[in-house]
């Protein structure tokens, strides 16, 4: 059983364990990268990657005026199962050259991202990496929020303890915003009261000895999805003729220590963590 101690405004679980670090293997097919490891439920972690491209002013629009059209193909598959490298073209005239690499207790998500056209390129957000975290977490869509967490004010956070809301364009799952995203750009279902105070969100194995979390280095939204998924979403903030920016995304599979984890996200996010929260 998960135990839960509240000290001030932290909530730290309990549990930590020593184990090696995992060994993953990747693979990618039909918009599906698998992440396999042995020690992962059922050996394997499915995430849908990329997802969708997003338009400002999605909060109080229709889903499908607000996606952008994007196609990906995979351009390398290292022989060892440890780096995937990508091409994803998104309308009218936006090139994202991608990579996923395994490193150690880490997946690293490296995007490039260039309007090659002579009109500004309206990117506010994308959704790069849809995590599946049934199996991981033992639960369903109604309680895996339970077993799942971002931090507040009040620390470390399970999503069912955050103050949530239930109207919204589109109903189910529930978005966590930054201090600089409005509310406007957010994802059009229900928008938590609490904002978060780090990129990071994540959850606990069903066995309680891992903790997986992801987090990128430009947090536009975090968000708990409808298909018992766990999203950190980055900021773009659009693409003007000839410009390029460049975005970093991590996924960490950690023993269960979630002040651990933070330190690491610290670590390894600075210019996230300075002054941008």
């Amino acid at each position: 059983m998960i135990r839960l101690v509240v000290c001030g405004l932290a909530l730290v679980l309990a549990g930590v364990v020593e184990a090696a670090s995992p060994v993953f293997h990747l693979s990618w097919t039909n918009n599906l990268l698998t992440v396999r490891e042995e020690r992962l439920p059922s050996g394997k972690l499915e995430v849908w990657y990329l997802e969708a491209f997003l338009r400002p002013g999605a909060n109080q629009r229709d889903w499908g005026k607000t996606t952008i059209r994007h196609r990906t193909e995979l351009l390398f598959a290292a022989p060892d199962g440890r780096e995937l490298r990508f091409r994803t073209r998104v309308e009218p005239a936006v090139e994202v050259l991608h990579e996923v690499r395994a490193l150690g207790d880490e997946l690293e998500f490296t995007f490039l991202l260039s309007n090659l056209g002579n009109e500004p390129a309206p990117l506010q957000w994308f959704q790069p990496a849809c995590i599946r975290l049934a199996e991981f977490t033992g639960r369903g869509q109604s309680n895996y929020t339970a077993r799942s967490f971002v931090f507040t004010t009040n620390g470390i956070t399970l999503l069912d303890q955050t103050r949530r809301t239930t109207h919204a364009l589109y109903l189910g799952g529930q978005v966590y915003l930054p201090p600089w995203t409005h509310s406007a750009d957010a994802n059009p279902r229900p928008v938590a009261h609490d904002r978060v105070t780090n990129g990071l969100i994540g959850c606990f194995s069903a066995d309680n000895q891992w903790v997986l979390a992801t987090a990128s280095d430009r947090t536009h939204e975090l968000f708990e999805g409808v298909y018992v998924c766990l999203h950190s979403d980055p900021l773009i903030g659009g693409l003007a003729p000839d410009e390029t920016k460049r975005i970093r995304q991590k996924l960490y599979l950690l023993p269960n220590d979630p002040g651990a984890l933070l330190r690491r996200y610290q670590r390894d996010f600075p210019e996230a963590t300075a002054t941008a929260f």
